[in-house]
């Protein structure tokens, strides 16, 4: 077995419970004095200079990056000044400037008022240069301290040709790991992202459409982070249900991971939406979140919970007698793929993206994420299908996680009077966040919107 990163955060002074903090998988940690931090600095008069949430560390072992949250007081990187709010700033202010990330190394010290923390970072020795596996290009340092395959930029940068590539292997029966999709060709691209493409397929024998994804790696996938984002996603491929979208087959090969799953005809929701000029009817948008909720509850009581549940996948399946059929797709598969490493140092920064619809909890707790994060998700679906809002503001200006650290949802009816006050409460309650999101579980927020889904 390949040896395992480690990224270790260690006490040289101050006071901190526990003194050491050890990194052995893709996280997130927000360090300050809030009780909601981990590592969690003492809320007391020896630590008034460090802001509630002062700084935040994008861990992927054996990388680490950090970066400041507009503090009063700033961080300090070996001495360095890396973040701070100007003289007179509010908090407020501080925090719509977005500060530099700052790569961090072995050795180096972090210091937050008078603590000071220590980066200890343990890699695997790699004896052979890495190379891309579709095109051979020997790759560079970003690489270093990683094992297994993986493609370079430039052939990330073309999924059309990696899928093609895939189905090629596939064709030519020398990849038994390709068999399941041997027989498909692409139609169509339906959509693409930072993490790979969906197409449109056909298996030539039997006729059926598949959406077929591919999802590639932005560091080198090893054979345990494979086998941990393969078992998430046999853990879907579980799931049978009528609001969910089925997974058939997946696999790995040559540095990328392909999916095929039940092709829906009507699109994704924020298709929808876009023809619908951004917004939908009362009943209707219900009725498409009653629909998801199903699918929530059963997977739920599956144990398995999406966790990066957007309007982009809930898909809409046109039914024979004019009805809409909405299921869930991807069920955990963006973020498995994240928490198995495999998308890089991704969570903060420009690209990653705003948590446009992603609870405060899953924010502060990266690594546990219970079934209620799927139910404010989906009132958050709701809320942009009912406005054409999301339930935050994300100024371009300021920094998306922290926004969601410490802005609470915009009450619906204030963006849309029009809404139902009794059908507004009931979303303004699934928004909740502290002390806990409103509705718990699927079933219960199911149960209470089923009166306005007429």
């Amino acid at each position: 077995m390949t040896p395992q990163a480690t990224v270790t955060l260690s006490l040289v002074k101050g006071r901190l419970d526990p003194a050491q903090y050890v990194f052995d998988e893709r996280t997130t940690c927000v360090l300050g004095r809030s009780k909601d931090c981990s590592p969690r600095l003492p809320n007391d008069e020896h630590h008034d200079t460090v802001s509630r949430h002062h700084c935040l560390l994008d861990i992927n072992p054996p990388d680490i990056r950090i970066r400041d949250f507009g503090s009063m007081n700033g961080t300090f990187v070996n001495g360095r000044k890396i973040g701070q709010r100007e003289k007179g700033q509010t908090p407020e202010e501080g925090a719509a400037v977005q500060y530099p990330e700052h790569d961090l190394a072995d050795g180096d010290e972090i210091r937050l008022g008078d603590t000071v923390l220590r980066v200890g970072i343990r890699a695997p020795r790699t004896l052979t240069l890495a190379h891309c596996a579709k095109c051979g290009r020997e790759v560079g340092p970003e690489m270093t301290g990683r094992t297994g395959e993986f493609l370079c930029a430039d052939c990330r940068s073309e999924p059309d040709a990696v899928a093609r590539l895939l189905l090629d292997l596939a064709r030519s029966g020398r990849r038994p790991e390709l068999a399941p999709i041997a027989g498909y060709e692409v139609l169509r691209e339906l959509g693409r992202g930072g993490m790979g493409a969906v197409y449109l397929a056909r298996d030539g024998s039997s006729g059926r459409q598949v959406a077929l994804k591919v999802m590639l790696p932005k560091v080198a996938a090893n054979a345990d982070a494979r086998a941990r984002f393969l078992r998430e996603a046999e853990l879907t491929g579980a799931l049978r249900h009528p609001n969910i979208a089925t997974l058939y087959d997946s696999g790995f090969a040559d540095g990328t991971f392909y999916f095929t799953t039940e092709y829906c005809t009507g699109g994704s929701l924020d298709r929808l939406l876009q023809r619908r000029r951004g917004r939908l009817a009362e009943g209707e948008a219900v009725r498409i979140a009653v629909q998801v909720l199903e699918g929530l509850e059963h997977a739920h009581g599956q144990s398995v919970v999406h966790r990066d549940l957007t309007p982009s996948n809930i898909l809409l399946q046109d039914d024979p007698d004019g009805s809409t059929t909405a299921k869930v797709a991807d069920f955990g598969i963006a973020k498995a793929f994240d928490q198995a490493g495999l998308s890089g140092l991704t969570r903060t920064g420009s690209t990653a993206g705003k948590p446009h619809f992603m609870p405060r909890l899953q924010v502060v707790n990266f690594k546990k994420a219970p079934p209620a994060v799927d139910v404010w998700a989906l009132a958050a679906c709701l809320y942009h299908a009912l406005t054409g809002h999301t339930p935050r503001d994300f100024p371009r200006s300021k920094d998306p996680w922290q926004v969601v650290l410490q802005s609470p949802p915009v009450p619906i009816r204030r963006r849309e009077p029009g809404i139902g006050r009794e059908l507004a409460d009931v979303v303004d309650r699934a928004l909740t966040e502290q002390p806990a999101i409103g509705f718990e579980s699927a079933g219960e927020l199911r149960r209470a919107l089923l009166p306005y889904a007429d």
